[in-house]
């Protein structure tokens, strides 16, 4: 599977933040740059640009914020082989959150909206290409939109400079052949712009939808080191880089990394398939609830979430 339009991003502190509020040390994350870079990974994603005085400081750690000084201090002296990219989401940035490309440790910042919020993100990206960055808009949540609000998004892109959009699986609902459809409805009514995935493992399936975009010519992927992501996680890196047919990709760093960090973290929060993410993947619906469920004392009660999952809200109380 080698095309050398293939380039691969690393979301592990972004969307790994979303389980544990961005309270990773700066070890941790300086190295996870380092791995990055020794692996040949060509772009992280360390966390979000937002406006401050929307989040509690006293409950979100650094990397919800990503500071260019912050970014700045915990790369230091590590060669720069991988660029890295946060993260923005619709009406929690502002102009003054995000400096010149010039000024500033990053390189590319993508934007995350749901469908009908594609003309804001469009307006967003335009403000991002003007300071001299790289950008991608993410439609979230895609399975839960019909195919003609798809279309009429998708219309509106293809008339702008935005270079790359995303196919994102949010609530890991998709199999091989709704990939295969989104991909190729993307590619036909975007030509000349680059189609990326990202993919969630509710189902077990992040990994094979995230080689199924590949084949139809998917070229930017997104995954995370051991899969670490919200609730279930994503498209697992080391998977990824392995079945990569490119040289310039090496899994012995990120094995190192998940041995002496990944593996240590995934015994104090959890990630990964666990059956109330399956359900709420099999039912489309957004992991919240099993995220709360999974913090209640009946955790392992699969039975009962499935029964409040799927029984009608006049007879049972569906609060998690």
């Amino acid at each position: 599977m080698f095309r050398p339009e293939i380039k691969v991003m690393d979301c592990s502190i972004r969307d790994g933040g979303l389980i544990n509020e961005w309270h990773f040390s700066d070890e941790f994350v300086r190295a996870t740059y380092k791995g990055l870079c020794d692996a040949g990974v060509d772009y992280m994603e360390i966390g979000y640009k937002a406006t401050k005085s929307l989040f509690d400081p006293k409950k979100f750690g650094k990397w919800r914020f990503c500071d260019d000084d912050d970014i700045r201090r915990v790369i230091d002296g590590i060669e720069p082989v991988t660029r890295l990219s946060c993260m923005v989401d619709i009406g929690r940035v502002e102009d003054k959150d995000i400096a010149a490309q010039s000024q500033s440790p990053f390189s590319m910042i993508r934007v995350a909206c749901y469908i009908k919020q594609v003309d804001k993100a469009i307006d967003l990206c335009n403000m991002i290409m003007d300071k001299g960055y790289e950008t991608t808009v993410n439609i979230m949540a895609v399975s839960t939109n019909t195919e003609r609000e798809i279309d009429e998004a998708l219309n509106d892109l293809s008339k702008t400079n935005v270079p790359v959009v995303y196919v994102v699986d949010s609530f890991g609902n998709m199999y091989s052949e709704d990939i295969t459809f989104l991909v190729k409805k993307y590619r036909d009514a975007l030509p000349g712009k680059t189609i990326g995935i990202h993919t969630h493992n509710n189902r077990q399936l992040a990994f094979a939808n995230t080689i199924q975009a590949i084949i139809d010519h998917a070229d930017l992927l997104d995954a995370s080191v051991f899969g670490i992501g919200r609730g279930p996680g994503n498209c697992n890196l080391e998977l990824l880089l392995t079945f990569l047919q490119n040289p310039k990709y090496k899994v012995r760093p990120i094995l190192e990394l998940i041995q002496k960090h990944y593996l240590p973290l995934s015994k104090e929060i959890e990630w990964g398939y666990i059956i109330p993410y399956m359900l709420t993947g099999y039912l489309n619906e957004h992991p919240r609830v099993a995220i709360a469920y999974r913090d209640s004392a009946e955790r392992d009660d699969y039975v009962k979430f499935y029964d409040k999952l799927t029984t009608p809200e006049t007879e049972v109380d569906l609060k998690i």
